[in-house]
């Protein structure tokens, strides 16, 4: 039988040590890669191809979010599972909308992780027991709705992905850093944005990005 090759994703060695000694204690998974930080995660999962990525929320250089987000746009089939601490649904929603097909939270019980793993990588959905269910039947409905209504989808795959970042803070220089490339490109990109979607400023930008759902307004308490 072949095994559920996982890739583990943490900035702290005792969780990333942990998760490692679980996982290889089953006969169905093998970890074949360690990430510390978000930029590192991308740059591993393309270069190992893993099954599945068990990436925690909340590292540095780059989010776990934000590193989903990229993967799932350079390797589509490896699938995602977040490990997290936040149950609020705008956290949830935006992991769904970058790629994640799961999401556990750091409180949960370890066989949520498990399950987590072997569900998303038969393609399913799983969300721990703490965290609305009902979440996922909302995304989806909304996710067909945003994009049938939605001028986001009038930008090219580029131009999503810069405004993804400047939505969620970023400056051009950490845009140009994130994407490799030029500070020039991502100014061209943000002139395109800004032209597309008839905005003007960065406020605008945000508001917009909120309206379509791209970012929660929790996440900018």
């Amino acid at each position: 039988m072949r095994k559920i090759r996982v890739l583990v994703a943490d900035d702290h060695a005792i969780v990333r040590n942990g998760l490692q000694k679980l996982l290889d204690e089953q006969p169905d998974m093998e970890v074949v890669g360690e990430a510390i930080d978000g930029m590192q995660t991308v740059k591993k999962v393309k270069s190992l191809r893993p099954d599945v990525a068990l990436v925690d929320i909340a590292m540095p250089k780059l989010s776990g979010l934000e590193a989903t987000n990229l993967i799932k746009e350079a390797v589509p089939e490896v699938q995602i599972v977040i490990l997290s601490m936040h149950e609020k649904d705008a956290y949830v929603d935006r992991a769904l909308s970058y790629g994640a097909l799961g999401y556990v939270l750091k409180a949960s019980p370890t066989s949520d992780v498990l399950e987590a793993i072997r569900a998303v990588h038969r393609g399913r959905y799983f969300l721990s027991s703490k965290v609305n269910a009902q979440i996922i039947d909302t995304y989806l409905k909304n996710r067909k709705e945003k994009e049938e209504i939605s001028g986001y989808n009038l930008l090219s795959d580029r131009e999503q992905q810069v405004f993804r970042l400047l939505a969620e803070g970023r400056d051009t220089g950490e845009a140009a850093a994130i994407l490799f490339i030029s500070l020039k490109t991502v100014k061209k990109h943000r002139a395109n944005i800004m032209k597309k979607l008839n905005i003007h400023n960065m406020v605008e930008l945000v508001k917009y990005a909120v309206k379509i759902g791209i970012i929660g307004p929790e996440l900018w308490e």
